[in-house]
Order: structure tokens, then sequence, then C-alpha cells
């Protein structure tokens, strides 16, 4: 899981520079509530970009928030398929109609 799509980037270059020649999937989360700023660092050791960080604290309530996320996961997306990202993982954690949004935007 990542929200820096240059976080993958590096990986994905280490992994090939090491021989490891499997396809890497990326994870993506769109983040739901404001709560997830720190919920999901801590528990998943992942860095949240500032620019995301302080869209989320500027909203004004968790649906808000959650059009964020999802916003970002598009755009995070989006970027990924013009690298030649072949495939997208989306961990939805309950929140389908997020994952929803975004498959629409992009498919």
């Amino acid at each position: 899981m990542f929200f820096d799509n240059q976080k993958f980037f590096e990986f994905e270059t280490k992994c090939r520079e090491a021989g490891i020649n499997v396809p890497i999937i990326p994870g993506l989360k769109p983040l739901a509530t404001l709560k997830q700023l720190n919920l999901i660092p801590h528990r998943f050791h992942v860095d949240l970009p500032q620019d995301l960080i302080d869209a989320v604290v500027k909203a004004k309530d968790n649906k808000a928030v959650s059009e964020i996320g999802v916003e970002w996961c598009i755009q995070q997306s989006k970027e990924l398929k013009e690298h030649g990202v072949s495939f997208l993982h989306y961990y939805s954690m309950g929140k389908s109609k997020n994952v929803k949004k975004i498959a629409s935007a992009l498919f």
C-alpha cells in the first residue's frame, strides 16, 4: 500500500535490479475518514504525502475526506496506468462504494 507513486516506482526498480521478475501489483487505498490519517501510517508503516494530508485536514467532514481519497486514488491510478502498470489492487476495507467510483472513472 502506498500513496505516492514514486515509492512504487522505486520499489519496482529495486526489485528488478535484484533479479525479481514476478509481477508486482500496486495496492491502493482511498482514504475515507479523517481518523485514517493516523491509523493507516501507524498500522501499515506507510508515509502519506503532505499534499494529501493538507487536503484531508481541511475537509469539513468524512464525506469530503472520502471524496478527496477517491480523487487522489483516481489520479494515482491514471499515473500508474500511464507508466505501463497492467494491474491495480484496491483496498476497500469495507468502503466498496469508493472503489466503485474509482473504477467507474477509470474504465
